[in-house]
């Protein structure tokens, strides 16, 4: 067995229809088990080192911001290659536009980028994400107690449209605003933190 580095992104973090629905593939534990869960909130440094090959690209500076304006549910799996190259598979492709039909980011998925989780992609990568994020946060006990389900809206495929509308220069301030409506709905956080999701989502389509 092998580690493998998982974080909800922010939009798999506080979306709780999403949320539950990825945590409920998870938390089966299908060949695989998950040792560790704790919410943490990345500083900037951490987040350029992990996505070091994407430096220098024009949304660099915009990733950077969705994955520390946040905490983050981030965790340790344990799993064999072949597991994890399976996860991948049920995880689906890193751009929601060429996700399998099917997988968790074509479910869950909203634009892009906003694609809800990071799982490590390799043994070998795996053991060096875990080996960095460990001396960041705990990785050696599950802390967080996650639903597998939930009564709140999964407004995910509504997202999905005007997204598209919102990045194509289409209705950009009436879909912006449902947006930020329909967030809103999806999740429990309120005043600065809510504003925050709202503008890291935002941002992905500029």
């Amino acid at each position: 067995m092998a580690d493998a580095l998982l974080i909800f992104k922010p939009d798999a973090s506080y979306r709780l229809a999403a949320r539950a629905g990825i945590w409920g593939w998870l938390s089966s534990e299908r060949g695989w088990k998950v040792e560790s869960l704790a919410w943490f909130q990345p500083p900037a440094t951490l987040i350029e080192n992990h996505y070091d090959f994407l430096k220098g690209r024009p949304f660099f500076p915009w990733l950077v911001d969705f994955m520390t304006a946040l905490p983050l549910a981030v965790g340790r799996v344990s799993a064999s290659g072949e597991t994890l190259e399976k996860m991948r598979h049920d995880l689906g492709e890193t751009r929601i536009a060429q996700s399998r039909p099917g997988s968790l980011r074509e479910r869950y998925g909203i634009y892009g980028g906003i694609n809800c989780l990071h799982l490590s992609d390799s043994v070998e990568s795996g053991k060096a994400e875990v080996e960095r994020w460990a001396k960041f946060v705990q990785l050696d006990e599950v802390g967080v107690n996650l639903a597998i389900d939930s009564d709140k809206p999964d407004h995910t495929y509504r997202l999905r449209s005007l997204a598209t509308q919102v990045a194509g220069g289409i209705h950009v301030e009436l879909a912006s605003q449902v947006i930020r409506e329909l967030v809103a709905e999806e999740s429990e956080i309120d005043g600065e933190q809510l504003q925050a999701l709202w503008r890291i989502t935002l941002g992905a389509l500029a």
